[in-house]
């Protein structure tokens, strides 16, 4: 129903932002990151998503559509409601999200607040069958690639564009962002971000 809502920044605390849109307070429940992001009184863009369930309307809204995107993932999952998708967004970016799927890394995942060992298993292996095929083929490397230094297994950058794939964006459309980002010192998920920006 809403893509996005910008405006201007209410109030924030660690799980809502009200943003301020023609006169409206529009209260959007976010996560920690999200909402740590912005500053009352400052223009904000949030990506919406609306949840719906029985008599309950919850505006749910990120700063970047990356964690949208990750959000609706995430609550698709049996078990995964909007609160525990909010809590893994808190505990974990993006960017470091993708790797965790990608690493089996259910560790990242239990460091939020009410995801137990169970609940971060199942979300590892339900994400990591939802890729597409072009992503399971980002994530092994058995996808072409003209960037040399991709080529090696393991490295930095094929991590990152494996992050990347997961995120949704296409394996030579990532590629071609990752061309342009000064690597030298940078961990993997710092890689992906520097990515991002250069896609927006």
């Amino acid at each position: 129903m809403f893509y996005y809502i910008s405006g201007k920044v209410a109030v924030t605390d660690a799980s809502m932002v009200v943003i301020d849109a023609g006169g409206v307070g529009y209260a959007v429940n976010t996560s920690y990151n999200s909402a740590r992001s912005v500053k009352v009184g400052e223009q904000a863009t949030f990506y919406t998503y609306l949840h719906v369930r029985e008599d309950i309307f919850e505006l749910f809204g990120f700063a970047r559509r990356e964690e949208l995107t990750c959000f609706k993932q995430l609550i698709a999952i049996s078990g995964v409601g909007p609160k525990a998708a909010l809590a893994i967004l808190g505990a974990v970016t993006p960017e470091k999200l993708a790797l965790c799927i990608l690493a089996g890394d259910e560790k990242a995942l239990t460091a939020a607040p009410g995801i137990g060992k169970k609940l971060a298993q199942r979300i590892l292996l339900e994400l990591k069958d939802k890729m597409s095929q072009d992503q399971l083929e980002a994530a092994s490397g058995t996808t072409g690639i003209t960037m040399p230094e991709l080529a090696a297994p393991g490295g930095a950058l094929e991590d990152a564009l494996a992050a990347l794939a997961v995120l949704g964006y296409p394996r030579a459309v990532a590629a071609a962002a990752l061309q342009g980002v000064d690597t030298a010192g940078l961990a993997t998920d710092e890689i992906v971000r520097a990515a991002l920006k250069r896609l927006f």
